[in-house]
């Protein structure tokens, strides 16, 4: 079984991460400073064993490598980052600082702590409106936002250290993540955690445009799995892989998979198109399934009635 240091471990895929591994028998250090993870989303990881809290920040002078030489742990799976796109415009320097910056300070723990291998969080956001459907891994990377370069900067940075300093590297291109414990009073949670806070409650959804609009939506059970696999399994190369499904749905489609557990449920309300929302969104799986064995398993549907009953 394996030790795996995990970054951001509070946050919503974090703490699916954290509690799959340990579910799977393998030791998990986690980290976080809480500054958008939750403690109550690691009740499950608290009551293993196996696992271990550090209350850090990545960024801190010397923190991160003092964690990995007291884990020395056989992989980083980083997932603590900035992870709003509006945040990242509206302050381009902390997206800098917890991406960039922070995506530098694992490679360096990685490297002088010897741990051979690291998981990094990436986005389909380096894509931008790439009309060139489905997206793949060799496609024009065209960010529109700050935050979006910054995951395609830190790609890079960690890919040019596996080559230099003999780490494997995986870098993880999810795309529209949803599932139990994404936090839906945020302005920036994903649609579907929306979705269901104002289903639950009574209230209509509001669309921004005609619904026709889509995403390639994942569940973070599937990504947890993407990356135990990419953490875990020997013999990985480095490399980049989407981690998605496939597979287009609309917003109207989610509406009517909401409906089929809320019937008395409001219409949705239609609002104006906002400017820069992408038309069509959809990641081509294939590279996953040949680097990592990954193939997404949980439909639309499971992944709905999951988040419902709430995980």
């Amino acid at each position: 079984m394996a030790h795996i240091l995990v970054t951001g471990v509070a946050g919503f895929i974090g703490s699916h991460t954290a509690d799959l591994m340990l579910a799977a028998g393998h030791r998990v250090t986690g980290v976080d400073n809480f500054r958008t993870g939750h403690r109550a989303n690691l009740e499950n990881a608290f009551a293993q064993p196996g696992f271990v809290f550090r209350e850090m920040d990545v960024t801190a002078p010397g923190a991160l490598r003092e964690a990995v030489d007291a884990a020395r742990p056989d992989a980083i799976v980083h997932l603590a980052a900035l992870v709003s796109v509006q945040e990242s415009i509206a302050n381009p320097e902390l997206n800098y600082e917890l991406n960039v910056r922070a995506s530098h300070l694992v490679a360096e723990a990685a490297r002088q702590g010897g741990v051979p291998r690291v998981v990094f969080a990436s986005s389909a956001a380096i894509y931008g409106d790439n009309p060139e459907l489905p997206l793949r891994e060799q496609a024009d990377k065209q960010p529109i936002s700050p935050y979006g370069a910054a995951k395609l900067a830190s790609e890079a940075l960690l890919l040019g250290h596996a080559a230099a300093f003999g780490l494997t590297v995986r870098c993880q291109r999810y795309f529209n993540v949803f599932g139990p414990r994404q936090d839906p009073a945020s302005p920036y949670s994903g649609v579907i955690s929306i979705f269901e806070r104002r289903y639950r409650a009574g209230q209509p959804v509001t669309i921004h445009g005609d619904g026709r609009q889509t995403r390639d939506f994942i569940s973070v059970r599937d990504v947890a799995r993407a990356n135990m696999i990419a953490a875990t399994v020997p013999g990985l190369a480095s490399g980049v892989a989407n981690i998605c499904t496939g597979r287009e749905t609309t917003l109207l489609s989610i509406c009517e998979e909401f409906r089929r557990h809320f019937p008395a449920a409001p219409p949705p309300i239609h609002g104006a198109p906002r400017t820069g929302d992408i038309a069509r969104s959809v990641g081509a799986p294939e590279q996953a399934t040949a680097a990592l064995g990954f193939q997404a398993e949980i439909s639309i549907a499971e992944g709905i009635a999951d988040l419902i009953r709430g995980g």
